[in-house]
């Protein structure tokens, strides 16, 4: 076996926990994906691998190609590593909204990186529209793949694996299954992996309570990376959850920050949404039932920012 297999192969197979300190008592049990255990810190390596992978099964993506994509981050890093991996190239459109670690990370792995300025250093719809935009035209050069995250396929087949294995970890017990949404790739691919193996499997979707879109309401600025892009993503349809719930960015931040001091897990603040949306439904499931959900990605990727900047 090669290098470039061993390397690419370190994706998924992630553990999980039971999460015990954060969670009152008389509560089911809650069960996180460690995503963050993934070669680059991030669930996105599942996708990336899924998405180059098919663009080159297809003829996509020709020798010496050019991958581009817009992200906030976590994408752009995972396709940087399976770009590098693989030998490909790869252009980034980003902002200075997301971390320096996730843009430094990029770079690191080779990666050309453009970045567009920010309002405040907030994600926004216009912020997206934007980087969107821009990425586009930069696909448009010869020999060049658009990934294009929010509308490709092979993104949410990416992370069946993940299904899988919580499915098995789990013991073959998932009552309800809990995920933030930005591509909706991720919650889409695990939840129709997960229908399969438990029909009766109730799936919740998270969103910034600042930027309610999924729940009909209005777009607006919130610093949760890598979610709630301001708008419905077109993989997204009404029946793929059961329930929608809001959590607003320092809700998300504080138990983030709680994880990491009670429960040892160094995550991002999508985690700490996660972890709070998952607390809601297993307090209304009680015990004997089992509530899965994901660690997304490492704290390692916002030591920059305010989530764990102490003075």
């Amino acid at each position: 076996m090669g290098a470039e297999a061993n390397i690419l192969n370190s994706i998924g197979n992630t553990p999980i926990m039971e999460l015990c300190q954060v969670v009152p008592a008389g509560c089911a049990r809650i069960l996180i994906k460690l995503e963050c255990q993934n070669p680059t810190g991030s669930m996105k390596d599942r996708m990336a691998r899924a998405v180059v992978e098919g663009a080159v099964s297809r003829g996509k993506l020709l020798p010496e190609g050019t991958v581009i994509e817009y992200t906030g981050g976590s994408t752009g890093t995972s396709l940087a590593f399976v770009c590098a991996a693989k030998g490909y190239h790869l252009s980034i459109v980003t902002s200075d909204a997301f971390s320096r670690e996730k843009r430094d990370h990029m770079r690191a792995l080779g990666a050309e990186v453009l970045e567009l300025p920010s309002e405040g250093g907030r994600t926004t719809k216009k912020l997206i529209q934007r980087m969107i935009a821009e990425a586009k035209e930069l696909s448009a050069a010869p020999n060049s793949f658009f990934a294009d995250q929010f509308n490709n396929p092979d993104a949410a087949s990416g992370y069946a694996s993940m299904a899988e294995e919580i499915w098995d970890q789990s013991d073959r017990k998932v009552d309800a299954f809990v995920q933030s949404v930005g591509t909706a790739q991720c919650i889409t691919g695990v939840t129709e992996a997960l229908r399969k193996l438990n029909s009766a499997v109730y799936i919740v979707a998270v969103e910034p309570s600042e930027s309610p879109v999924l729940a009909g309401g209005a777009p607006g600025p919130h610093k949760i990376e890598g979610v709630g892009p301001g708008f419905i993503p077109s993989i997204w349809n009404d029946s793929l959850a059961d329930e929608i719930i809001q959590i607003s960015t320092g809700e998300a931040k504080d138990m983030a920050r709680r994880l990491a001091e009670e429960e040892a897990l160094f995550a991002g603040t999508s985690t700490g949404a996660n972890v709070l949306a998952s607390i809601q439904i297993a307090t209304r499931l009680g015990p004997g039932h089992t509530v899965a959900t994901v660690a997304c990605d490492s704290g390692l990727k916002y030591l920059s920012t305010d989530l764990y900047t102490f003075t």
